[in-house]
């Protein structure tokens, strides 16, 4: 009597009952050898699960879920797409100020956000870089924002995120590999960027930044397929300002003056010592007179 198509009993030994118990497995780790066959019954698969014990041991996996659990690079790599992550860093003028600098960089295509950068980042200013963000079009397409428990990262800060459906992950404490992508565009940065350069201020560094963010997203090759080749910069790299970005021999004010940044950079360490010490020897004398104002620096 010939049996209808739609009532046979697949074959446990064909390629695609052990294909689909090998996928099932791998791709759920906690999962035993009954699990998976009373899954295959969902499948019109009925498969006992002495041969699904069996098929999982002649590909090298243990019947039992004792298997190796995701980890969470495996998982930042599957929802790298939908994951966006931020953090601070810091950078030294020349003069020995701090300035802190807040960035956005999104996991899937490696493209980075350059919010802003202070020498003083209260939360509630840290809020309105996310508020300035959320006016672009990339929380649009992102579920997860990952950042550390900075206590500069307020609940306010969170709140912003939340409101637009992104569901806030803070990793661990003292856990930097938690926010990996991150901390490596901070190294990357340093190594190329402000390891060969003077910051003179706070435009100064906002100029620098703009220049190597736009390289960093058309230009730069990355390790992620596809990623940000010969692609024009969206808007959201200009959360900074609307306004075009200022041309390479724009001026950078310290003081009262303004100090050509291509000339500082260009000038060797004896002459960036020099004009350290007459900065500080003028800084003495202004106090000496009793003069509030800062001194003036010539054009270099």
């Amino acid at each position: 009597m010939d049996v209808p198509a739609a009532q046979r009993r697949p074959s446990p030994d064909g390629p695609g009952a052990a294909e689909l118990v090998l996928r099932l497995a791998r791709e759920n780790p906690g999962w035993g050898y009954q699990r998976i066959a009373g899954e295959l019954l969902k499948l019109d698969f009925r498969i006992s699960p002495s041969t699904v014990r069996r098929l999982l041991a002649s590909a090298g996996l243990e019947p039992a879920p004792r298997r190796q659990a995701v980890s969470w690079a495996a998982l930042l790599r599957r929802q790298a797409a939908s994951l966006l992550a931020c953090d601070f860093f810091t950078v030294e003028t020349v003069m020995l100020r701090r300035l802190y600098v807040l960035f956005f960089i999104e996991l899937g295509s490696r493209r980075v956000h350059f919010a802003g950068c202070t020498s003083s980042p209260s939360g509630a200013w840290v809020v309105q870089q996310a508020r300035s963000l959320s006016f672009t079009d990339v929380l649009g397409r992102m579920r997860f924002l990952i950042h550390d428990r900075d206590s500069k990262f307020t609940a306010a800060f969170d709140e912003v995120f939340r409101s637009e459906g992104i569901k806030v992950i803070h990793t661990p404490v003292q856990a930097p590999q938690a926010n990996a992508y991150a901390e490596r565009f901070v190294r990357t940065i340093r190594n190329e960027c402000f390891d060969w350069l003077l910051i003179l201020g706070r435009r100064h560094l906002e100029h620098v930044l703009r220049i190597y963010v736009q390289h960093y997203n058309r230009e730069r090759p990355h390790r992620v397929k596809g990623a940000n080749i010969d692609v024009a910069a969206p808007e959201a790299e200009r959360l900074g300002g609307s306004a075009a970005w200022p041309s390479p021999s724009s001026t950078c004010r310290i003081g009262r003056s303004s100090v050509r940044w291509f000339g500082v950079v260009g000038m060797d360490a004896k002459d960036i010592e020099l004009l350290v010490l007459r900065h500080e020897l003028e800084i003495l004398r202004a106090r000496f007179r009793g003069r509030r104002s800062g001194p003036l620096i010539g054009r270099c």
